[in-house]
């Protein structure tokens, strides 16, 4: 089955799907949604540690 490719030059919120008219919208939506799901988004930006790894070499 083949779907048609209709609106695909509208952007498009990665969360929840909606399709909008202009990157304004789509933003005021993600923000939204971000606020929404906050439990799910927190965990994974606090568990971000950015240090080398056990074996790795710092070449000057």
């Amino acid at each position: 089955m083949v779907l048609p490719l209709v609106d695909e030059h509208k952007p498009k919120c990665y969360l929840c799907h909606k399709g909008f008219e202009n990157l304004e919208e789509m933003r005021e939506c993600l923000d939204n949604c971000r606020k929404e799901n906050k439990d799910f988004f927190e965990p994974s930006e606090n568990e971000m540690k950015r240090e080398p790894a056990p074996g790795d070499v710092t070449v000057f």
